[in-house]
């Protein structure tokens, strides 16, 4: 079961001179994702490290630090936590210290986990798109059964012998709103999964 961030969140620590600001927020695909690296990178800053992670798509950047010590901690601090759909930055600003690579893995990593931990998180539900038809009499009660069970109209379509219906719905019930629809319409629901 994966969460993400329901809201943007930082942190900040200093480790040995060195001071790290993590940034993180909710993103729905890349260029959000960019966007989001864009506006909270800090030029002045020495490096400006990042991952992301949208469904089965992931990216980070070391920027400038020694390979795999800075953006693949990040990462792996997301899915550490469970975490899908969010970007996290890690802004460090030197302080004359060397951390070695052991220490910058577990300062960006670490920093990277706290960030998140910080922030409010949401479930991600898998949703499917669903389409079904019923006569004008039935359209109250399955309605009324669909909204009960989290789905979520997206367009209804009047015609001469009753409405069609599209919406999302959780995919964990889809099945049993099927049987649902069927026994309200009395088997005449046309019930088809879209996505």
């Amino acid at each position: 079961m994966s969460h993400t961030l329901t809201a943007p969140c930082a942190h900040q620590e200093d480790i040995k001179k060195s001071r790290f600001a993590a940034f993180a927020a909710p993103v729905s695909t890349v260029d959000e994702a960019m966007r989001f690296f864009a506006e909270k990178s800090d030029p002045e800053a020495t490096h400006n490290c990042w991952a992301y992670k949208i469904g089965q798509e992931y990216r980070y950047n070391d920027d400038g630090e020694p390979g795999g010590t800075a953006g693949r901690p990040i990462l792996q601090a997301i899915e550490g936590q469970g975490m899908d759909r969010v970007a996290v930055l890690v802004v460090r600003w030197f302080g004359g210290v060397k951390l070695g690579a052991g220490g910058l893995v577990r300062a960006y990593g670490g920093c990277a986990a706290n960030c998140l931990r910080a922030g409010e998180r949401t479930e991600i539900v898998d949703l499917a798109t669903v389409g079904c038809q019923c006569g004008f009499a039935e359209l109250p009660l399955l309605k009324s059964r669909l909204a009960g069970a989290g789905a979520v109209m997206l367009h209804e379509d009047y015609g001469a012998d009753g409405v069609a219906l599209r919406f999302t719905a959780p995919r964990a019930v889809v099945a049993e709103l099927e049987v649902t629809a069927a026994n309200i319409t009395r088997g005449r629901s046309a019930w088809e999964i879209l996505s």
